[in-house]
Formats: C-alpha cells, structure tokens, sequence
C-alpha cells in the first residue's frame, strides 16, 4: 500500500519547463558602421527588455555628453555630431534576470559641404570685463534657424543669472543678463555648433568655447543738471569728478539719458565733426586725451583742459569731459561693460545704440527672444 501511494502522488505532481530568459537588445541611431550619417540628429541609444546601464561614445578620444532618461531605457547626445567625424559606442544593457548584452561599434557622419561658424565674440577670450558686460556673437553666415542656433549657445557661471538671447540682425546674437553679473567670477561661453543644421544643407562645422572673467563692481551716476559724476566700486564711491555734457542746442550735441556700457577706450582718439566739412561752423578735428567710448553716436567720457565749464555747465559736443588727472583715472580704472548711468537730458539713448541693451526692460529684451532663447546659467538644460 506504501509504494501505491507514492506512485500516486508522483503521477499528481506538475512539470515545470524553466522559462527561457530573453536578454534585452539595445537600438543605436544611427547604425553602426554607417558611412554617412547625419550629424544633425545626434546618437540615440536605447533598449528594449532591459536599462541601460552603461553608454561610453567617444569622437577623437574625446567622451559624447549625453543623457539618460528617467527609465533608463533611452540615452541621447546632449547635442549634435560633429561632420566627417568617427564615433565609437559602447552600450551595455541588463534585463531583469539573466545575462547583459554588450552592443558595440563604430560610424561616421558624412562631411558639410557648406558650413559656418563664428567670426567674432565680445568678450575676448581670457578678457576681464565689467558686471554689465552682454556677450555678443557674430556669425559668417546669415542665420535662417535663429532658435536652433540660440538652443546650441550654452552659458555657464560660477554664480547663479538669469539671462537671454536676442537677435539684433541676421548675423549677430546678444545675450544679456536679466540682472548686473556678480562680481569676480569665470563665463563659459560654448556654442555647439558642430553638426548643427540650417536650412539649405549648411553645418556647423566646429564646436567653439570660450572663457571670460567678471572683474571688480563698478558703475558711475552722471547728473547733467549737476554737473556731477560720482563713480563707486563695489559698493563705495571711489571718485567724484566735476564734468561738462553736451550744450544741447541741437540732438546731436545733446548727452543722451540711459544705461551706457563702456565699450573701448584709446588715448588719444581722434574726434571729427560728423556732417561737417572744414571751414564750415561748428567743425572740429581733434586729438582728445584718455576717451571712453560709451555708445556709437560719438559719446565718451574723456579729458578735456576746460575746467571753468566742469561742474558748472554743459558746453561739449554730447561727450562727458572731465578734468585732465580725473579723466586719466577713469580711463585706466575703466573696463569693457561697466555701466554709466547718465541722467538729466531728453535725449534717451536707443537700445541699438551702442551697447545700450540695458536700456529694454526685461520683459521687452525677451519679448522677440522666445522661450529657447532664455536659460539659466546656474542650472542649464539644453533643449532639443
């Protein structure tokens, strides 16, 4: 009776196959061992069955930045490919159970044809410049695709600002703050142009960064009704200096009103009466002293010998003169993008003027950037 029994419970018990395990398998875009691969669609890597658990891809020995979503399931290139360039990928994907798959290999992208790239930049790399310095970019090639080249602009701080690019032609891009930089600190400046497409079949052909200082705070208050210019450095007046402004008996011997930036200096710079032939009223032609040039219609603060007009009236062609020693100083104290507030004339400078864009509100300068034009350069995420 024991051994039916056993034979019994034998025959009942159920048969379980083990079920097979399916590693997961990992999709690269664009294919490996591709000869001519866009570069505008950068690298996409992902998984099915599976995370990703470790994405290595490398272009001249140099690491591909890029991101991990959330499930972990797909990793993008922060930004474009760079043409007629090598990639190497590494990607390693691990299921819930059983063995990882390894995906490895090599592509390359095709080569531009047509390219363009950056001309200039204000600042100059490894310049010093003052709090409200914007940065400005100036392009070879006009530029069709404005939002695609302002989302590949990236700005890093080492403190915290809000700011924003705008379009001031086809061919040049400002970005300013939304308040004065902080003093003493490093701006990196990258535009990812590499790979980038606009319209036409035109690439970026090279990435380009580039790295400035914020120097010491200073900013100077002119009262043309006082006669007065009062400079202070971080916080505390480091000057007073009796000046002349313009004799305002037409616009353009008018001081204009606003946020001026100190844009370059020389000494001396010669000054010429604009729409005036010698001989006629009113010309001039001059060497003037320790210039500091604040706006394009021909404004500066600068040195003059007429110190019975300083602090006593306004008798220049729209330029601020001050007392020869003073001017000196403001002119070796002076760096490029200090602010100089000018008070007093009904004259407001224009925007356009210069490096009058502290002149637009906030709201305003943003208004024509559009949302892709704005970052924080304390936590900057690039948009695609």
């Amino acid at each position: 009776m024991l051994c039916v029994a056993f034979l019994l419970i034998c025959g009942c018990s159920p048969v379980t196959a083990a079920a097979p395990v399916t590693p997961p398998v990992v999709h690269i875009s664009p294919a490996l061992d591709s000869k001519r691969a866009r570069p505008d669609r950068g690298l996409l890597v992902s998984t099915s069955g599976g995370t990703l658990s470790n994405v290595q891809a490398y272009q001249g020995g140099e690491p591909v930045p890029g991101t991990l979503d959330r499930s972990r399931t797909v990793w993008r290139s922060d930004w474009t490919l760079k043409p007629a360039a090598e990639y190497t990928v590494t990607a390693t994907a691990a299921g819930p159970r059983g063995p990882a798959t390894v995906t490895m290999g090599r592509f390359r992208t095709r080569p531009a044809e047509r390219t363009f790239g950056i001309v200039s930049t204000a600042p100059l790399p490894g310049e010093t410049v003052g709090t409200g310095m914007p940065i400005i970019i100036d392009f070879d090639t006009p530029v069709t695709d404005k939002a695609a080249v302002a989302r590949a602009l990236e700005i890093k701080a080492e403190q915290p600002v809000e700011g924003a690019w705008r379009w001031t032609s086809d061919t040049q891009a400002v970005y300013r703050t939304r308040r004065f930089w902080a003093p003493r600190q490093r701006v990196t400046v990258t535009a990812h142009l590499a790979g980038l497409r606009l319209p036409g079949g035109v690439y970026g052909a090279a990435d380009s960064t580039f790295v400035f200082m914020v120097g010491r705070e200073q900013t100077s208050m002119i009262d043309t009704r006082t006669h007065q210019m009062i400079v202070q450095r971080d916080g505390e007046v480091a000057q007073r200096m009796a000046i002349s402004a313009g004799m305002a008996t037409t616009r353009e011997y008018t001081t204009t009103s606003g946020v001026h930036l100190t844009m370059d200096k020389g000494n001396p710079v010669r000054m010429v009466s604009p729409g005036r032939s010698k001989g006629e009223p009113g010309f001039y032609d001059l060497m003037i002293d320790h210039a500091v040039r604040i706006s394009n219609t021909g404004e500066y603060v600068h040195a003059k010998d007429n110190v019975w007009a300083q602090g006593r009236a306004n008798v220049s062609h729209g330029c601020i003169n001050a007392r020869p020693d003073q001017a000196a100083w403001f002119y070796a104290t002076s760096l490029r993008g200090d602010p100089v507030t000018i008070i007093g004339t009904d004259r407001e400078l224009e925007w356009d003027n210069g490096w009058g864009f502290w002149q637009l509100p906030w709201e305003k300068w943003i208004e024509d950037s559009g949302p892709e034009a704005a970052d924080s350069a304390e936590d900057w995420v690039p948009q695609r």
